[in-house]
Parts: structure tokens; C-alpha cells; sequence
């Protein structure tokens, strides 16, 4: 039944927003996530539960999508992580072996999305946003050797090119540090990129974006509080014309298709706010289920533009402030 939709990973932050959604669209939902059912409160909250192969171990992930697309007569797989994400971007038959479509943005959009250097040498030219300049490390070694080190300016940022969920990040302070750290860890030398230390808060800006209608819909958000792997859990939902423009703007030259977030440090200077472009993740932020209760449902819409739907046009954002809780819920004895 094309009826039918697969999210993966519905042990993650953005999965309970995402079912509804799927559900406020019809669909019956089939949910798998890496660990069983009983461990996984949203487990009771879709039709069907498998319990899915790690996505690094691509081969039987891929397979595992395959049987379970066949197996559901699915019409649609919705993937929530990034390691998800990764694997299925870089397959390149993918829907014609899965059967289904898959509710991402297109092949280049993703890549670009994935890699923070890529993503910062393709905006700066446009001039739509202010990425923050990053330079990647095993440059800075080929080209000044030990000693580009001390050129650096510190305190510094390190993350990784293709990083994730703030994995791998980290605060520099002092050339001995560098150095330290990259002796200990190869991965590092090879993989990471060296930015500006910018401090201010971090502003999330989901959008989406219909490429077959031209509608980019847009809502802000700063994290008040957030995790450490920088999902908001207290955040102040508010309007600003320039930002919404930014975005619209860079989700229609990376080519966004349905719903990505967009990150940026906020700053003020001489007394306006001003947002240094962060990145973008080319999937529902963590905290997706806030701009649906600020006043537009971006789960739904994000379905639209794969199934044939009209995209809706924004709705009357409220600002206000929304916090997220925790609870607990019995999954059966032992």
C-alpha cells in the first residue's frame, strides 16, 4: 500500500513531531530504530516496529531497507539521522532498489549540506549569508608545516569537515593544545576544520521548501538550552524579515528539497543582530515539534513535497517561548 511510510531512527529527538505528522497526513506508519522495542517509547506510537542494523554497517542497512520496503509494500522511507542520511545519499540506485521514495533533498543538495567547507565556498560568493571562514587543518600543516600553528589565532573552534550533532567539537585555546591534540588523534590532522572561536547564541532556522511550487516557509528559534549533542530543550520562537530571507535565499540556491535546518551564531553589533551561518543539516532539527506548535506544521509539509501535495504558505507565527520535558512511560515487564 503506497499508503505506507518507514521512519528510521524513531528514537531520536525530531521522531515524535515526525509521526504525528505522518499520521496528519494519512499514512500509516511503519517505525524501526536500532535498538528493541521496549527501549523505545515511540515504539508504541506507529503501526509496525522493526528493530533496524546500525546504518554504518551500509551493506545490511541497505538491505534491511530494501526486505522491509518489499516486506510493507511502502511508498515512502523517511530517514531522521545523519548517519542515515550519509548511507543513503552515496547509493546510487537507491529508490529504484528500495521501491519507495525517499523523503530527502536531492543527491548535491545533501552533499553539500555534509561537508562545512564545501558548504562555506559555495555561500561566500553569493553573498546571501556570512559564513563563518573556516580553514582545514591538514592545509594549514601542508602548506606553513608545525609552525602554521602558532599563526593561528586562538581561542579557536575545531570540528569535524563532515561532522555531526556537535560531535568531535572543540574549544582551542593555545597552539600547545593544537599540537597536543593532533598527536594524539590522526583523524583529527585529516578530517577538521579550524574556525573563528565566535561566541553568541545559537539561532535554529527550520525551513522548507517546495521546489515545484517555489514556497520556502521559515521558522526561527534561539536555544536557550540545549544538550550537549545541541538539541534545544528551552528555546524563544521569534520573526526577523532578514534572516527568513537568508534563508529562503540559500535553500534555493543549495536546492533544498522539504525540510532542512539551518544554524547560525547570533551576535549585536552596533546595536542590530547580526548571524554568522553555521550550517546547514539537510534533515528535521531535533527540535522540529517547536515550530510546529509556534504555528506551522513542518512534519506535513515536508511530506507534501514528495507526495504530490501543495506545499501551505506560512502561517501567523507566534513568538513565544516553548520548553520540552521529559517523561516516563512503562514498556512492559521484563
Amino acid at each position: 500500500m503506497k499508503n505506507t511510510i518507514i521512519v528510521t531512527a524513531i528514537g531520536s529527538f525530531s521522531a515524535q513531531a515526525v509521526i504525528e505528522g505522518c499520521r496528519r497526513m494519512g499514512f500509516r506508519v511503519v517505525g524501526c530504530d536500532i535498538y528493541p522495542a521496549w527501549w523505545v517509547v515511540n515504539s508504541k506510537d506507529v503501526d509496525v516496529f522493526y528493530q533496524a542494523p546500525y546504518a554504518t554497517d551500509q551493506e545490511n542497512y541497505r538491505q534491511f531497507l530494501i526486505d522491509l520496503c518489499r516486506r510493507e509494500k511502502a511508498g515512502y522511507v523517511l530517514p531522521l539521522t545523519d548517519a542515515e542520511i550519509d548511507v543513503l545519499q552515496a547509493w546510487p540506485d537507491r529508490e529504484k532498489e528500495l521501491g519507495a521514495i525517499l523523503c530527502i533533498s536531492p543527491h548535491d543538495a545533501v552533499t553539500l549540506c555534509r561537508n562545512k567547507k564545501k558548504m562555506e565556498d559555495f555561500l561566500t560568493p553569493l553573498h546571501i549569508c556570512r559564513p563563518i571562514p573556516g580553514r582545514e587543518l591538514k592545509k594549514v600543516m601542508e602548506e606553513e608545516g608545525p609552525a602554521g600553528y602558532d599563526n593561528l589565532s586562538y581561542p579557536l573552534v575545531m570540528k569535524p569537515v563532515d561532522g555531526r550533532s556537535s560531535q568531535g567539537l572543540r574549544v582551542v585555546a593555545s597552539p600547545g593544545e593544537m599540537r597536543l591534540g593532533v598527536e594524539l588523534s590522526k583523524d583529527m590532522a585529516e578530517r577538521y576544520l579550524v574556525q573563528p572561536h565566535i561566541q553568541g547564541r545559537v539561532v535554529t532556522v527550520d525551513t522548507v521548501r517546495d521546489p515545484g511550487s517555489g514556497k520556502v516557509v521559515c521558522v526561527a528559534r534561539r536555544e536557550l538550552i540545549r544538550t550537549h549533542n545541541g538539541a534545544g530543550v528551552s528555546v524563544f520562537v521569534f520573526r526577523d524579515h532578514g534572516l527568513e530571507e537568508q534563508c529562503r535565499a540559500m535553500a534555493d540556491a543549495i536546492g533544498i528539497r522539504g525540510c532542512v535546518n539551518f544554524e547560525f551564531i547570533e551576535q549585536e553589533e552596533d546595536g542590530r543582530k547580526q548571524w554568522h551561518f553555521l550550517e546547514c543539516n539537510p534533515r528535521f532539527s531535533g527540535g522540529v515539534a517547536f515550530s510546529c506548535m509556534a504555528g506551522y506544521d513542518m512534519t506535513a509539509n515536508h511530506l507534501r513535497c514528495f507526495t504530490g501535495h501543495e506545499m501551505e504558505a506560512a502561517a501567523d507565527i507566534k513568538e513565544q517561548y516553548i520548553a520540552r520535558r521529559y517523561g516516563e512511560y512503562g514498556m512492559g515487564e521484563g
